[in-house]
């Protein structure tokens, strides 16, 4: 039987009016998943109204899988002694910058392991030469940005207008995992802290950048910690308007990583239409396909998702996981299609684009 308190939440929900997070864990406990999609897609089509569901095409360069952080749940990243490490050259990366054009890709997400080898100067170098390739760098995730605040002794803010006068467009959610302290000292004691992931980001967007927010979830948190993760960045976006969309993923257990059991499509489609649903000021929510494969990607369009994220012509972290889904243009597009909407292809700031019209780098 159904609540009173249960049966207000729901009607709040499907009117559109904010819920506090006591209201949110309600919904995201007791209701059941039919009707957090039925109020996740009427959310969905209050901020995007009609078909239109969109998509990027773009290449993940990680320039070096060298870090220091150790986090608890990477499968990705090397000591620097390991043989397999490494550094990406600008051979190297001229040519993955050249594939993506040749694909029809429109910019570059450019992120990297905590390498203390590598300084400011280079990156700015490196982000120089991507944007002189006529592709938007969206890159540096907040605890990169912090780890070269912290090595060259500045504030974060300086960090990011140097990158931005380099030629960065736009700043990815990754890092973020969950935004609470206990998790975080948990599974990424060596990393950004709630405090300075929320700093880059707020630094970033009175700096005039948009970001995007994500959620890495199905470790050691609580649901009560999903919901203060969605509440901090419902806060900071009250606040400054800076982000564009926000992506959940379940974490992928992986070799020498966290045990356990990734989450499956049940969960993940409960907490991406919670996410829906809470993020009121958030005008995007993307489907993660790369982790969830393509069906349950496709579902999650009827979950609150209006993006299904980027074709990802190249990606290593989820892979390094053993996780690998791949999907061409086509595919994308098809299973848009197929799923009653209108696939459309966008740049990084959401910006639909004309057939045949490149970004704006």
């Amino acid at each position: 039987m159904t609540s009173s308190l249960l049966k207000e939440t729901i009607e709040k929900a499907a009117q559109g009016h904010r819920l506090d997070t006591d209201q949110a864990l309600r919904l995201y406990k007791q209701a059941d998943l039919l009707t957090l999609g039925r109020l996740a897609g009427t959310a969905r089509f209050r901020h995007n109204p009609g078909l239109m569901t969109t998509y990027a095409v773009d290449r993940n360069i990680n320039y070096t899988d060298i870090c220091v952080s150790g986090c608890a749940f990477c499968a990705f990243y090397k000591e620097k002694d390991d043989p397999d490490a490494y550094v990406m050259d600008r051979e190297t990366l001229n040519r993955k910058c050249d594939e993506t054009l040749d694909l029809g890709g429109t910019q570059i997400l450019y992120q990297g392991g905590l390498n203390p080898d590598l300084d400011i100067s280079w990156h700015e170098k490196q982000v120089a030469f991507i944007k002189s390739k006529g592709l938007h760098v969206h890159g540096y995730s907040p605890p990169e940005i912090v780890f070269l605040a912290q090595k060259e002794g500045i504030p974060i803010h300086v960090v990011i207008e140097r990158l931005k006068d380099a030629g960065l467009g736009s700043i990815p959610g990754g890092g973020a995992e969950i935004l609470v302290d206990r998790v975080r000292e948990k599974i990424s004691p060596n990393k950004a802290s709630t405090s300075q992931w929320l700093e880059v980001m707020r630094s970033a967007h009175h700096l005039g950048l948009k970001t995007t927010a994500t959620m890495m979830f199905g470790h050691v948190e609580t649901l009560e910690e999903r919901i203060l993760h969605l509440s901090a960045i419902r806060e900071l976006q009250d606040e400054t308007g800076g982000f564009t969309a926000f992506i959940p993923w379940p974490y992928q257990p992986g070799k020498n990583t966290l045990s356990g059991r990734a989450a499956g499509g049940v969960t993940y489609l409960r907490t991406l239409a919670i996410s829906r649903i809470f993020l009121d000021n958030v005008p995007h929510i993307q489907a993660s396909w790369v982790t969830q494969g393509h069906h349950i990607g496709q579902i999650a369009l009827h979950f609150g998702a209006d993006d299904m994220g980027s074709t990802m012509i190249e990606e290593n972290v989820v892979a390094s996981a053993g996780i690998k889904n791949a999907m061409t243009q086509t595919e994308i597009i098809r299973l848009i299609e197929t799923a009653g909407f209108e696939a459309v292809q966008r740049n990084t700031l959401y910006q639909p684009l004309e057939k045949g019209r490149k970004a704006t780098p």
